[in-house]
């Protein structure tokens, strides 16, 4: 048995020809040195220097309770990104969960709290927005609670001799067919438009040609949204399939058709999926998705998706929507400081929030009707006469707005449905599930994975750039893509202890 105070073995002497000792090269600095030199600077920039930058702002805002419990909420979420960032493993849906949550329910909602100005108008008593951040604060809490439940139940691996199965890889053969599919439907998609010169145009007018096209009606969306939907998410998977593939293949990358393949998808992604057709939600989610399959082991991309994202979105979000205009219908943004764009564009998710409750108190929970509704999206409302409306619209109308692709973040959407409980249960159970599939991912992703073809190892990062869009809501409106794009991924989707081919 080997002595508590056994010294370790000494390390051998290297010497050159002339008989002189050798020094050894150096090491290369390791990620932990490194982050043990950017923790400090890291947390007192997210959690003290920008909050207090910000709180040094002119405005008209009251220091009420409301200002402070939204300081809190603040420097909650920016350690917690903090932490995140700074973590030895990639965790991907948890990372992009806190960056949403100290971007548009922290930092902006703060500048908004300073500044005395909001995107829209908050038609309740001050009571319901301090109610608002509270209940923004206990979801994070369980949120996180549910994380630290899923970190302490040990992950199985099962093996393909035990359990007659083994890890989702994408099946070969299946696999080219969603490629024909996505061509197919992006191609149709493109020829219903008028042509790929109809998306280097703007939102508006892409808008336009589908109000007229006859997949859309006055009474529905679903047709329409099926034709955005299967024209865009099925040629951003096969792409996000052959990337990985080129990535962690070296036989793929000396295979011509592969590569042919891949730059075909490519051309097809930049016309069906580029940031100017596109709201800049699904943008994100498209360049989230894939850089994180592009560099699936490297932390310092994780790392720089989660600090640039935060300087992208204050700086760069609020004027990215050149595009969703034409020219005689855009207004640029007149603003004298970086922070006034936070209190007059998007960022209305916290003050939504607060108008759902008080519409909700004019009424009541909807106990489950409107989460029914989200679920049975592609019902038509031809069908369905009662079908609910998105959560944002319904409390847009009841404010009199006349623009109502209002926000409905989705602790609205578990509020309005069940309540307090609904909502601590329903973020903790996506608190869970994020960091299994967190976990999971890490798995798939190293050197002992599933190899090419895995599928987590691209469910994750998309999962991961659509959070954003989950998060903001309404829930109706972001189901049908991720429906979509669940469906593409069981179809293609296979068990190495199945027999049947795989990706390589």
């Amino acid at each position: 048995m080997t002595s508590v105070h056994e010294t370790a073995p000494p390390v051998p002497v290297r010497r050159g020809g002339d008989g002189r000792r050798v020094r050894p090269p150096a090491r290369p600095m390791s990620w932990a040195m490194l982050s043990r030199a950017l923790a400090v600077p890291l947390i007192l920039g997210l959690v003290c220097f920008l909050p207090a930058v910000i709180a040094a702002q002119p405005g008209t805002g009251v220091r009420d309770t409301a200002y402070w419990l939204q300081l809190v909420l603040t420097c909650y979420a920016g350690a917690r990104l903090a932490t995140m960032i700074l973590s030895t493993g990639r965790r991907l849906l948890q990372g992009v969960f806190w960056m949403f949550v100290y971007i548009a329910m922290g930092v902006a909602p703060f500048a908004q709290a300073v500044i005395g100005q909001t995107p829209t108008p908050m038609v309740g008593p001050r009571s319901d927005l301090v109610t608002a951040i509270s209940l923004i604060l206990v979801g994070c809490a369980a949120f996180d609670l549910g994380a630290l439940l899923a970190s302490r139940r040990p992950l199985r691996r099962r093996t393909a001799a035990r359990s007659g199965s083994g890890p989702a890889t994408a099946h070969r053969i299946r696999l080219r067919l969603l490629v024909l599919l996505a061509f197919a439907a992006s191609g149709y998609y493109v020829l219903k438009l008028g042509g790929p010169a109809i998306f280097f145009t703007s939102r508006q007018e892409i808008s336009a040609t589908v109000a007229v096209s006859s997949v859309a009606s006055s009474e529905s969306n679903v047709g329409s949204a099926f034709l955005k939907g299967f024209g865009t998410v099925p040629a951003l998977l096969v792409l996000l399939f052959y990337t990985r593939r080129l990535v962690t293949s070296r036989r793929a990358r000396h295979s011509p058709s592969t590569v042919l393949v891949w730059l075909a998808l490519a051309i097809l992604n930049i016309i069906v999926n580029n940031p100017i057709s596109n709201a800049r939600y699904w943008f994100l989610t498209v360049l989230v998705s894939l850089l994180f399959t592009a560099f699936p082991s490297s932390a310092a991309m994780y790392r720089s998706v989660l600090a640039m994202g935060v300087v992208g979105a204050l700086v760069l979000f609020p004027y990215a929507d050149r595009f969703r205009y034409d020219d005689a219908g855009y207004r640029p943004v007149q603003s004298s400081s970086v922070f006034e764009p936070l209190a007059t564009k998007d960022y209305d998710q916290t003050v939504m929030f607060a108008n759902t409750i008080s519409w909700v108190d004019t009424r009541d929970h909807t106990y489950g009707r409107q989460l029914a509704g989200s679920a049975l999206f592609f019902v038509p409302r031809a069908v369905w006469s009662g079908k609910p409306e998105d959560t944002g619209v319904r409390v847009g109308q009841w404010m009199g707005m006349n623009m109502t692709n209002l926000s409905a973040p989705l602790w609205t959407e578990f509020w309005v449905d069940f309540g307090a409980p609904g909502m601590v249960g329903g973020l903790a159970l996506i608190g869970y599930a994020a960091a299994r599939t967190d976990r999971r991912y890490a798995l798939a992703v190293s050197r002992d994975g599933p190899g090419p073809g895995s599928v987590l190892a691209i469910a994750a990062p998309l999962i991961a750039g659509y959070t954003f869009i989950l998060l903001r809501g309404p829930l109706l409106q972001s189901v049908g893509k991720l429906a979509i794009g669940a469906l593409c991924l069981l179809l293609v989707t296979s068990f190495r202890g199945r027999g049947g081919p795989r990706t390589r």
